[in-house]
């Protein structure tokens, strides 16, 4: 997708597993390469999108998303089911960039905005997510899109 000032962010596939395994793993979420793997290959034949950022060695970051209809709203909206960054990566506008690389996404599936889910005990990810334009004081913040050509947070 691109490479901006040494940060790659692309399509994640099946050799990015291992790393991003270990990358989710530091978040509480233990899943292994493999099966991993065969749930990516999942997310996107049925329409959703994993990104990767890749500064050197392991990933660094990983967001995914999947269009999701509802009989509330006219178009698609992006969920955002994962949003993580390596702890020793953060504050450095790795985040930002995978959610600008989303929306991007989101608008090329047809979706009209975006969705964040953010349990509880997750302060860190609200307050980015507030900070990123995301609005809500539920569980589950939304983001207009913006059109193309607009300035993106």
């Amino acid at each position: 997708m691109g490479n901006r000032y040494g940060l790659e962010i692309r399509a994640a596939a099946g050799p990015d597993a291992p790393g991003l395994a270990e990358l989710l793993g530091e978040a509480g979420i233990a899943i292994g390469a493999a099966d991993l793997a065969a749930r990516l290959d999942a997310l996107q034949g049925s329409g959703g999108t994993a990104l990767v950022a890749v500064e050197w060695g392991p990933p660094s970051g990983l967001i995914a998303l999947a269009p999701v209809r509802t009989l509330e709203a006219a178009k698609a909206l992006g969920l955002i089911t994962t949003l993580v960054v390596a702890t020793e990566s953060r504050r450095r506008g790795i985040g930002r960039v995978l959610l600008k690389a989303a929306a991007r996404a989101a608008r090329q599936a047809g979706c009209e905005r975006m969705l964040l889910n953010i349990g509880p005990g997750q302060e860190v990810l609200h307050a980015f997510a507030a900070a990123a334009g995301f609005m809500g004081d539920g569980q589950i913040l939304t983001r207009p899109l913006l059109k193309r050509g607009s300035a993106e947070t």
